[in-house]
């Protein structure tokens, strides 16, 4: 089996990747580096399967067990919320409701849970795999945890995926070997999005230009784009000339949509003033608008002032 093959636009990671395990040369810690929605994590569980699985096991079973978490000597680690001394997941704090106010962290609990993990020896497999998502969003106190865990990993190898190698601790980065990925081509995009079930995308040329090479962003841009009605889409599409009408916009985003939609709307509208308008100012007024509302100061104020600045320009 070459789990590999299904990994899209990424030929470079795929060659190193093969290369490793045909060699068995195989590192202690690795990081998959690259834009979010590339295809990473995707590859991460590839990789793990093809230093887990062995020939004389059944596939689809090894690999089911891989999926689920259910393999013994295999443990994937994704940024959490602390609520009330729970950690959740993103999707568990969504299914929960938790109102979230920052952004998930792969915390130093999570870090002990690793060298816990492995201070045993595997059971199964001549190795442990431990892969840790985002890993930009590790705290100092765990990254500096895991350092410890980096410099003897014992009989393991530890994945690490982040979006830059600049976004996380260098002396973490030093210890890893790079594995590097690239942003998809606009082919290799629709055929990632055609399997997907998700080509309807391409009717929309303006959310696959703002995904920039990101089939997952491409999917984000678009679930985010049908929770906007089709109404109020129309009337944000020429920027309003008078400040009534932009007062009147103002009170309808910020009473219907959602806080995170509201933030990616900023995005979108960056790109679309910018083909029409061309003005920096007006784009830099958009970036202030988003971090004020990434702060929570009241959205209604904020609409209500970036249409203001703007219309009296």
């Amino acid at each position: 089996m070459r789990p590999l093959v299904k990994l899209i636009g990424q030929p470079l990671a795929v060659e190193l990747l093969e290369r490793i395990k045909t060699t068995n040369r195989i590192a202690p810690a690795y990081l998959f580096v690259g834009a979010e929605g590339i295809g990473k994590s995707f590859a991460a569980r590839c990789f793990t399967e093809m230093l887990l699985i062995s020939a004389t096991e059944d596939y689809v079973t090894a690999s089911q067990k891989l999926v689920t978490g259910n393999h013994p000597d295999f443990l994937w680690v994704e940024p959490t919320y602390n609520d009330k001394g729970e950690l959740l997941t993103a999707k568990q704090a969504q299914e929960k409701g938790l109102k979230r106010k920052s952004n998930p962290q792969i915390r130093i609990e999570q870090v002990r849970e690793v060298s816990q993990f492995l201070a045993r020896p595997p059971l199964k497999c001549d190795r442990s795999i431990v892969v840790i998502e985002s890993a930009q969003l590790m705290a100092e106190s765990a990254g500096n945890a895991l350092l410890k865990t980096l410099e003897n990993p014992g009989k393991a190898t530890i994945i690490l995926i982040a979006n830059s190698s600049d976004s996380i601790l260098s002396t973490l980065v030093s210890r890893c070997q790079i594995i590097p990925f690239s942003r998809l081509s606009e082919d290799h995009l629709e055929l990632v999005l055609s399997r997907a079930n998700m080509a309807e995308i391409f009717d929309y040329p303006q959310l696959i230009q703002l995904a920039q090479g990101s089939a997952g962003k491409a999917i984000e841009n678009w679930q985010n784009f049908r929770e906007i009605s089709s109404d109020l889409i129309k009337k944000l599409t020429k920027f309003p000339s008078d400040v009534m009408t932009g007062f009147n916009l103002a009170k309808e985003i910020s009473t219907n949509l959602e806080l995170d939609i509201q933030i990616w709307l900023v995005d979108y509208l960056q790109y679309l003033y910018w083909e029409q308008e061309h003005k920096l100012t007006l784009i830099e007024s958009l970036e202030k608008s988003k971090k004020l509302l990434k702060r929570y100061v009241q959205p209604r104020l904020v609409w209500d002032c970036f249409f203001l600045e703007n219309i009296q320009q």
